[in-house]
């Protein structure tokens, strides 16, 4: 609550701050090019600090960053005030007007934020909010300097810390940013940050659409599509400068997802940039990067920033309200995801090389929209293509979670699609468990192209008879219904238990995922299963492209920490009774038995029940 209530009071005192200061901005007097001072070329080699107490109205300074290329260009700068606790208790804004031909021409432009602004060569702050998305004229707010000085300043957090930190701000079904970066409205009074897009390399727009639905709540500014990653092994241009462009990447090889701004300010060990949060998840590790500008892009609408990110220069480590905070040298946490793609469908094989951020409010979307895009570049891609998912997951000091099933089109989803929501289901189910201590170490997907929609549907089923004895043997016929084909007709021979009591009992066909259900139920209040549990679990699950007969017999089941214990004698069960209190255990009055499977060759859904009567 105290969260939503900060992020109401953040909107609306900018909001009203932004209203009220259109009606003190002086306007801008005419200055001819002969009367524009000469401006410093790049920022001073040793940075001092203008004091925040000394700002006023009228001051001269001088901003600089990156249009085009590497190299950061000035831009003027008229100090038209100081807006106080804009940005929060004691925390000042300073208003600006930028002046000259490129910020006349572009206006605030998205992943400038960030750029040094210097008043008599000291530095002031970063140009980091603007006032709506259709003003007139360039005028922006500085972050000063000294609020961006505390993050530098903060205690690192120990990686155990850490990852509980993130693990407790998971994103639950949030609409809305957790931090405000998202534009409120097009025009207007109101204060904003300036947007500091996500960049997506080799993505297409179905892949950036599925980003975006997923993708709410998650604190971060709108996608952009235009970007790129460059050789990483270009020739070394020197260190980071203010002014210059920095990038930090979530997903990095041949797919790149990152976000670009303007680097503020940099000493032997660390740069701020940004002025402003990306995500505001606090501690984090993302891998930092150089950045090269293709092109500012003017748009009355939103001006933007054609990034090509470079050299890996070492880590962001905080991602806070004022800046984002890098240490150079230093290694972000990544996850190493390789997808092999073969098949029947493919052209040729390829192989993708992927490097994901390792940051639980991130990592699994960017694991789901990479499977995604994977699939979906081929040549060979058509949306009635079917694919066979199998692969491991490998968190260090446990089993390997292992994945096998058939994926195909449905009515309302390609089988890419659903591919990647199985992968990343399964992943997220490792990766968020609350109890995981140590890192995801790989992923490794092999995926077989199969070039037609292989689906079916149990529609009937039946038995050669309904009045049986125990361990007698009885025929099932199941009638399979595939997608644009003749009904299929199984025969399965099935002996019963001989310990079967006389009464109804019942014969369950169905799919794998049935199945599952059946054998897993959900029970309300169930404790949460460790790492390991799930692990288990999760490796029992059935492939869905076989059909299960279970033998749904009249005695104890138990779900006791993932496992199914069917057949469950009475005198186990009541020594296992004390940990329903802890809701560890569930019994069920039947028990599900496993009796034999078959391969359809398709994805199947759909299940049967048939009813036997056994007579002594």
């Amino acid at each position: 609550m105290t969260q939503y209530f900060t992020r109401f009071a953040h909107r609306a005192a900018l909001a009203l701050f932004g209203l009220s200061l259109l009606s003190v901005i002086p306007a801008r007097a005419a200055q001819s090019p002969a009367e524009s001072p000469a401006l410093p070329p790049q920022p001073p080699a040793t940075t001092t600090f203008f004091p925040l107490s000394q700002i006023h109205a009228g001051l001269q300074g001088v901003a600089y960053t990156v249009f085009q290329g590497t190299r950061p260009q000035p831009m003027g700068v008229e100090i038209l005030g100081l807006l106080h606790d804009a940005l929060g208790p004691h925390q000042d804004m300073i208003l600006v007007r930028l002046e000259g031909k490129q910020p006349d021409y572009t206006g605030v432009v998205a992943g400038m934020s960030g750029s040094p602004v210097y008043v008599h060569g000291k530095l002031v702050g970063a140009l980091s909010y603007r006032i709506g998305q259709f003003s007139k004229e360039p005028i922006g707010g500085v972050t000063p300097i000294q609020q961006m000085l505390e993050v530098r300043d903060l205690k690192p957090a120990s990686p155990v810390a850490d990852m509980q930190l993130a693990s407790d701000n998971l994103p639950g079904d949030a609409t809305e940013s957790t931090t405000g970066l998202t534009p409120t409205a097009a025009g207007g009074g109101t204060l904003e940050p300036i947007e500091t897009p996500l960049n997506f390399s080799g993505f297409s727009p179905a892949a950036l659409q599925f980003w975006k639905q997923h993708a709410r709540g998650l604190g971060m500014t709108d996608v952009s599509a235009l970007g790129g990653g460059s050789d990483s092994h270009a020739s070394d241009p020197g260190p980071l400068r203010p002014g210059d462009a920095v990038s930090a990447v979530m997903v990095s090889g041949d797919l790149q997802i990152s976000a670009t701004c303007t680097v503020t300010y940099v000493d032997a060990h660390h740069m701020l940039a940004c002025g402003h949060p990306i995500s505001q998840y606090g501690s984090v590790s993302i891998p930092m990067t150089r950045a090269e500008v293709l092109a500012t892009l003017p748009s009355p609408m939103n001006s933007f920033k054609i990034i090509n990110t470079t050299q890996t220069i070492g880590a962001i480590t905080q991602d806070r309200a004022s800046a984002i905070l890098g240490v150079f040298g230093q290694q972000a946490r990544t996850i190493p995801v390789t997808l092999h793609i073969d098949g029947p469908g493919t052209a040729t094989p390829q192989t993708l090389h992927l490097h994901v951020i390792d940051q639980p409010q991130l990592t699994p979307l960017a694991v789901m929209v990479s499977v995604y895009q994977g699939l979906m570049q081929q040549n060979s891609y058509t949306s009635q293509a079917s694919y066979h998912v199998t692969g491991t997951v490998q968190l260090a000091g446990y089993p390997a979670l292992h994945l096998d099933n058939l994926v195909a089109p449905t009515s309302g989803f390609a089988a890419n699609l659903l591919a990647a929501l199985t992968v990343g289901a399964r992943f997220t189910q490792i990766y968020d468990n609350a109890s995981r201590r140590t890192p995801i170490q790989k992923v490794d997907l092999n995926i077989e192209q199969i070039p037609e929609r292989l689906t079916a549907s149990l529609i009937a089923a039946h038995a050669d008879k309904s009045i049986v004895h125990a361990g007698d043997t009885v025929t099932l016929e199941a009638s399979l219904l595939p997608w644009h084909g003749e009904i299929r007709n199984l025969r399965i021979p099935v002996t019963l238990p001989t310990s079967l009591p006389p009464g109804p009992v019942r014969l369950f066909l169905s799919d794998g995922p049935s199945l599952d259900q059946l054998l897993q139920p959900t029970a309300a209040n169930k404790q949460p299963l460790s790492v390991a549990a799930t692990i288990a679990q999760l490796n029992s699950d059935h492939p869905s492209d076989r059909l299960y007969v279970t033998l749904l017999a009249p005695q104890t089941q138990a779900a006791l920490d993932g496992r199914t214990l069917p057949a469950l004698p009475i005198s186990m069960a009541n020594v296992l009774d004390p940990l329903r209190q802890d809701h560890a255990l569930t019994l069920h009055g039947e028990s599900a038995i496993p009796v034999t499977s078959l391969p359809v060759h398709a994805m199947l859904s759909g299940k049967q029940v048939i009813t036997l009567q056994v007579v002594d």
